[in-house]
């Protein structure tokens, strides 16, 4: 099978080829670092060597679990923030059918989600939704005690005790979360629920390849194996071992480091595929969290094309020009709709007629890099030959191993997150958490 392919020439009107290359010691040794284990953050590299080290009785025991969410339930939530839940809606959203949420007669249960934020109307929502219905529960958090899946989690524990019994509840929540302390864990082994392990040595935004990505994505229907096959292989291609030339995750790193040292300090994402708005999501927490910190990093961002382009698209042709462009392509659709011939023209398109409309897209997605090329605008290209769990496997992992090093280049510790905690110790304050009595009093001479 063919591999996902990066480009990096249309930089190269922006930064020399020269300068790019010059990076290649420094980016071949953040990438030895990570594989010695030498540099900032070495206790968190447990997703370095995941997809190798994932062995077929672990992928049964999580097919196996999944199975009895699907024979068992019309929907599941999945509870997590963060890390905890945008890789699998990641991957889910861009492999599930579109409009799969309004089919009557289902292969799978509904994957909705909870605890990604504090919003009552939503959990109203969500919880006159789940009554009458069959529905299952995976919860993520490595403490149990994170406000927003906590919360969550409580209301909708209780909801389907009260609906199904506690006995049979038991059955359908399914604790993924530390292997022996926590609250999580306390609770999941008073109850006796199905129980998977987050690695201490893993963090959340690179936990899509756990059982925090694999099980809600085996839930959904889809195939687990060959996203964790497309992940080894960039494993491979990615290595240390791997020359700066055929190393799309060194290039990947040298290239935006050296595009933010002249003054791009803003990355937009930007995919021609709208199953792919979520791979954005997940993408702006890995590099956001990742290099976001001492007052450096590059802003991560993501658009919708075409969609965005009738939004964004004047301030990306003509606005400051701090940005570049990371384009995800789908090179082969997986289906064929041809655009049909009309006897009267009347919106003008017959010009069309007999085209694929993927062949539309492309020519748009050709016309917007060149135009925004023309408009001061680096484009970087990540081509996908079709849109399956296996490439996506082979994304999701070279972007993760591409952040190591480039948070390595440019001098931060990318597996750590001191700032989220900022606006958690406030929010405890506010609403007078006990033991944050002198912080409640600080913060009310303030407002």
């Amino acid at each position: 099978m063919e591999n996902i392919k990066l480009s990096i020439d249309k930089a190269f009107g922006f930064v020399s080829e020269q300068n790019v290359a010059a990076y290649k010691s420094q980016v071949n040794e953040a990438n030895k670092a990570l594989h010695n284990g030498t540099g900032k953050g070495s206790d968190f590299l447990g997703w370095l060597h995941l997809p190798s080290s994932i062995n077929e009785a672990h992928l049964s025991d999580i097919e196996n679990t999944a199975k009895i969410l699907r024979d068992n339930c019309d929907v599941v939530v999945v509870i997590g923030i963060g890390g905890s839940y945008l890789g699998a809606k990641a991957v889910i959203d861009a492999l599930s059918n579109s409009f799969d949420w309004l089919q009557t007669e289902r292969n799978s249960p509904v994957v909705v989600y909870a605890g990604q934020n504090i919003g009552e109307d939503y959990l109203y929502e969500l919880q006159e939704m789940l009554k009458n219905k069959k529905f299952g529960i995976i919860c993520i958090s490595k403490s149990g005690t994170t406000t927003e899946p906590a919360l969550a989690f409580r209301l909708l524990k209780t909801q389907l005790e009260a609906q199904q019994g506690r006995a049979a509840a038991k059955k359908l929540i399914v604790a993924i979360t530390d292997k022996s302390r926590g609250a999580l864990r306390t609770l999941a082994t008073q109850e006796g629920y199905k129980t998977f392990i987050i690695e201490d040595n893993i963090g959340g935004r690179y936990s899509v390849l756990t059982p925090v990505g694999l099980l809600p994505i085996a839930v959904a229907g889809l195939d687990i194996r060959q996203l964790v096959a497309g992940a080894i292989k960039m494993e491979t291609v990615c290595g240390p071992e791997t020359a700066f030339e055929e190393n799309p995750a060194a290039q990947y790193a040298a290239v935006r480091n050296e595009l933010y040292k002249n003054g791009k300090g803003i990355e937009i994402l930007v995919n021609f595929h709208p199953k792919l708005h979520f791979i954005g999501e997940w993408w702006k927490q890995l590099y956001g969290e990742s290099e976001g910190k001492e007052n450096k990093g590059i802003f991560p961002a993501a658009v919708d094309f075409t969609t965005d382009l009738h939004s964004m698209g004047q301030w990306i042709q003509e606005g400051e020009r701090s940005i570049f462009e990371t384009v995800i392509s789908v090179k082969a659709s997986n289906y064929t709709k041809i655009f049909p011939h009309d006897e009267s023209n009347l919106d003008g398109l017959n010009f069309l007629a007999g085209k694929r409309v993927d062949e539309v897209n492309k020519m748009a997605e050709l016309g917007t890099m060149i135009a925004h090329i023309d408009g001061g605008v680096p484009n970087l290209k990540v081509e996908l030959p079709s849109l399956n769990e296996y490439y996506l496997g082979q994304l999701l992992y070279f972007f993760e191993k591409a952040c190591g090093i480039s948070g390595y280049v440019l001098g931060v510790n990318p597996f750590d997150q001191p700032g989220v905690e900022a606006y958690k110790k406030n929010m405890f304050a506010l609403l007078e958490k006990p033991g944050f009595e002198a912080e409640t009093k600080a913060i009310k001479a303030r407002i």
